[in-house]
């Protein structure tokens, strides 16, 4: 078993950090270097930067923040929201970005994969994917799950699973799967939904939303193949340090860094 990676996210707006509910009802968390520092003194494995308004309003990502937060850390950086073109790419890497997650902007242009992961490498590329439940499958009575984009805010109607199949064809090195439905929550992760897209791709996955007490994280690397967890709210409001959650997953023989 290769050693999981615990990721905290910074959902970054108006250069804050921030976090909702179902992409909404944000609440001012704190500075992002300060929170950046803080999660590497921890002992998180790497870090993702996500401007979450970037998209909605139009522009680019906050790139003198990135800069400066990648100055601070060590770890790498993950970098997405308002990510267009390969010039974006470019930027960002110049500010010390190690990977770029792109999703809307991959929806919109497919082709932006395959065109940074001929460009930069697949290793740099990671398909972010929002995702939220859109009923049982009359026929199998599986679970199905429509892509999401623009922030949360924009039903595609494209499936889940149909689109990771895609991104992967197209050369993402790995997907960042959120569940909207948990996002924020804090009830555990959602496991079929993860499963459905590993079993369907050979790319390694992130699983995001829904990280809440430390049983749901164990639940996760257990239950699921994953090579990851994101989370959010549990580190910005205290509930737990990463630390915390790898001495979790030891207990019950899960390989961490």
């Amino acid at each position: 078993m290769n050693a999981k990676r615990i990721i905290p996210c910074l959902d970054v707006h108006d250069g804050r950090v921030v976090k909702g509910i179902h992409f909404a009802r944000i609440k001012d968390v704190g500075d992002p270097i300060v929170c950046a520092m803080e999660y590497e003194r921890q002992g998180a494995d790497e870090l993702v930067f996500l401007d979450i308004s970037a998209t909605v309003e139009h522009r680019h990502t906050t790139v003198g923040l990135v800069r400066e937060t990648a100055e601070k850390i060590s770890v790498p950086l993950t970098v997405g929201g308002g990510i267009r073109t390969l010039d974006d790419f470019r930027e960002l890497f110049d500010a010390g970005a190690a990977r770029i997650s792109v999703g809307t902007a991959a929806v919109r242009t497919p082709d932006l994969i395959k065109a940074a992961a001929e460009a930069f490498g697949s290793d740099k590329v990671v398909l972010a994917i929002d995702a939220k439940s859109s009923g049982t499958d009359s026929g199998t009575g599986e679970e199905k799950y429509s892509v999401y984009v623009s922030g949360g805010s924009e039903d595609t109607g494209i499936d889940l699973v149909e689109w990771a199949i895609k991104g992967a064809e197209l050369g993402a090195g790995e997907i960042l799967l959120t569940s909207i439905d948990r996002d924020g929550m804090k009830t555990g992760f959602d496991l079929e939904m993860l499963n459905a897209v590993c079993a369907a791709t050979d790319i390694p996955v992130i699983a995001s939303g829904g990280g809440g007490d430390l049983a749901s994280f164990s639940d996760l690397f257990l239950e699921t193949p994953v090579d990851a967890a994101l989370a959010a709210s549990i580190f910005h409001f205290g509930l737990y340090t990463v630390g915390d959650i790898k001495n979790e997953l030891r207990t019950h023989g899960i390989k961490v860094r």
